[in-house]
């Protein structure tokens, strides 16, 4: 069975900056603040003796899984650091890579899981995989010309870049094969690996049916995170397909940085978008039309090279982005002879633009932006329009901001899971890529950066995150890391303003999760919110799945009947960070259940601070919880009644805070009512 590939490339990675750090220096100092921008947005480096990297020893010890397309072994970002130490003991996994570069301290194994006709070698020829890697966990690779146009030069780094890579090929040029993902995944549980990431997409609506979701929960079973791209099918609601609750479910948003191309009009004004192609200083004033007007959507979409019969020779082309790949609207307008592009967002995608590879001058614009330009089109009879490249700003850009393609939640497979869980940085972010695919000036240089947008580029930093949690604290739990990374999360920019979404409105949870990862406060939480293996085979069978069902996710004998011994919980009973409040047109009061592990200090007394919207009210027992000893479990019961009816609540939400003198422990609160069944 064919698995469809999810790989709407996004390589988040970091960077922009010009300063280079001396070679000659401490081993500290080399990763200095402007290297990338990555590491400073998410409070990785701060100075020689702050930061995340410098508390979590960068992630050393830790082995990262890769679920992907492969990995081109001879890129500079997988070659051994001075720092690099040899893979732990208990590994366990092999090398197949036949050229005599392959594998080193720090890309310990590889492997491919694809047979047609003959089993293929780990080598990566899409560039997913060599991506996703680097944004994981690659080594410092200093004096790029980023992405062979000059954008986010400087030099590049992972989210853990003392972690090993461990490459588990499972997707090539045609897809992903179920089998093929599933045994990727059973094999790095078996090699040792500490997390495993996955930026590949799913079909299936139901857990059991779903690869993905069955080897994840035999990792889960053995305390190993699993990090998955939420998918780019944004911004419609539910458009996670089978995100279950052992799985931490990336959204994206974008970083404070973007590569400008500005649209000059003929009467002076003057809109801001983004663009990967900065071949020109400027495009200087040359004629503008948009297709669109002759009432043929084909034209207005650029969907071809016809343009409804308007000629479009040496003119700047007005698209209105109608689902096609944006490369396409430049090689359509190329071939016609027109010499730029306008990509105008359509009103869904509002204001999120992201910057893209054309074959000419372009400039990805908002709605609002391309409605001025189109007014301004009809209001003369000789329009005019010039294409300015601003290079690579970082200065006054929000963010995060959750980028239009990134998938919502809810999800019918998992109704009673709030999903995503957390977003990180997946717009515009420069990462490895296989030097075959592309060449720098004049085939000069390979250019072995890409600069990419998606959730493929988000999971990956969330991964990396996770890695240097495992790294900081060992005996965590893969339940653990999600829960510090989820309860403290930011839900402001950094304006200080509430994240929002693709319209400039604040994102909801079915947007962005628990918020934007902050890796500073997931490393002391404070409280997390521990599963252990055996509730989720409670919550399966909570779910109302039968034997088979169970079975083929747990892997158990097909004719036991796992749920007579475990018995069952409510989806909403499941220990988890986020709360979802089932109500129902038939029942307005609900009962939620949860338990902390005290992971901060010893001795400490959290306050209840709570928010609901209105028509939802809430008793919560106890509403102090006092520990006295690291590891202390305490439980907590929530009482909410709805005093409202659906269409006023529905899809409303809240927050539950545990406050104590040093930690906010967050958990997001979504009211919901009649919930689909996952089973329906």
């Amino acid at each position: 069975m064919s698995h469809s590939l999810f790989f709407s490339f996004l390589l988040l990675f970091l960077f922009n900056c010009h300063g280079h750090a001396n070679p000659n220096s401490n081993p500290k100092s080399v990763y200095a603040p402007e290297l990338t921008r990555t590491p400073n947005f998410l409070g990785l480096y701060v100075d020689d003796n702050n930061g995340v990297w410098n508390i979590t020893n960068r992630g050393k010890g830790v082995i990262i899984g890769m679920i992907d397309t492969g990995v081109m072994p001879d890129h500079p970002s997988f070659e051994d650091d001075q720092e690099m130490p040899p893979p732990p003991a208990r590994w366990k996994g092999a090398c197949e890579f036949l050229q005599p570069k392959g594998c080193n301290k720090k890309l310990i194994g590889a492997r491919s899981f694809i047979t047609d006709p003959t089993r293929e070698t780990p080598s990566d020829q899409y560039g997913h995989g060599t991506y996703t890697s680097s944004v994981v966990a690659g080594r410092l690779v200093k004096d790029l010309q980023g992405d062979g146009q000059g954008s986010a030069s400087g030099s590049a780094i992972g989210i853990a870049p003392l972690a090993h890579i461990a490459m588990y090929k499972v997707c090539n040029m045609d897809g992903c094969d179920d089998g093929d993902i599933l045994n990727g995944i059973n094999a790095a549980i078996k090699d040792g690996v500490d997390i495993i990431s996955i930026s590949i997409g799913s079909s299936e609506d139901s857990l059991y049916n779903d690869p993905i979701s069955i080897g994840a929960f035999r990792a889960a079973q053995k305390g190993i995170l699993v990090s998955k791209s939420a998918g780019n099918f944004g911004p419609s609601l539910r458009t996670i397909t089978a995100p279950p609750p052992w799985v931490l479910t990336v959204a994206a948003s974008n970083i404070d940085r973007r590569i400008g191309a500005t649209v000059k009009l003929g009467n002076g004004e003057e809109f801001k978008g983004e663009s990967l192609t900065q071949k020109e200083k400027e495009l200087s004033m040359v004629p503008l039309v948009y297709p669109g007007s002759t009432g043929d959507l084909d034209a207005n979409l650029c969907a071809d090279d016809k343009f409804g019969g308007v000629n479009v020779s040496g003119k700047i082309v007005m698209c209105e982005d109608g689902g096609l790949f944006r490369f396409d609207y430049s090689y359509h307008v190329k071939n016609a002879g027109g010499v730029g592009v306008i990509i105008m967002n359509n009103a869904t995608n509002a204001y999120s633009t992201h910057p893209q590879g054309m074959l000419l001058p372009t400039s990805n614009i908002d709605h609002e932006s391309g409605l001025k330009i189109k007014a301004y089109i009809q209001s003369t009879k000789n329009p005019v329009a010039s294409i300015n490249f601003d290079g690579t700003i970082t200065d006054g850009v929000r963010a995060p901001k959750i980028a239009s393609f990134s998938s919502r939640g809810p999800c019918k497979a998992t109704p009673g899971i709030m999903k995503p869980d957390i977003t990180g940085p997946g717009v515009g972010v420069l990462g490895a890529f296989p030097y075959e695919r592309l060449q720098g000036p004049n085939n000069s240089q390979p250019a072995a950066f890409k600069i990419e947008s998606g959730t493929s580029s988000a999971c990956p930093h969330l991964s990396g995150v996770a890695a240097l949690l495992k790294s900081m604290h060992p005996n965590w739990t893969g339940s653990m890391i999600k829960s510090a990374i989820m309860t403290t999360a930011d839900i402001t920019d950094n304006t200080g303003s509430p994240i929002v979404d693709e319209k400039d409105l604040s994102a909801g949870h079915f947007a962005m999760g628990a918020g934007h990862v902050n890796a500073v406060k997931a490393t002391d939480p404070g409280l997390v919110y521990n599963i252990k293996p055996n509730e989720y085979l409670s919550y399966l069978c909570g779910l109302g799945y039968n034997t088979s069902m169970v079975n083929k996710i747990t892997g158990g004998d097909g004719n036991r009947d796992e749920c007579s011994t475990s018995g069952s919980i409510a989806e909403h009973n499941l220990n988890y960070p986020s709360i979802i409040v089932p109500f129902t047109s038939h029942t307005n009061k609900v009962t939620i259940k949860r338990r902390v592990t005290n992971v901060g200090d010893p001795h400490s007394t959290y306050w209840l601070d709570i928010e609901l919207p209105n028509g939802v009210e809430v008793e919560v027992n106890p509403s102090r919880l006092s520990f006295t000893r690291l590891g202390e479990v305490k439980t907590f019961k929530m009482i909410f009644k709805a005093h409202g009816n659906s269409n006023e609540l529905n899809m409303a939400q809240g927050q539950l805070k545990w406050v104590s003198t040093k930690h906010v422990v967050r958990s997001p609160i979504s009211i919901m009512f009649d919930l689909p069944s996952p089973l329906s």
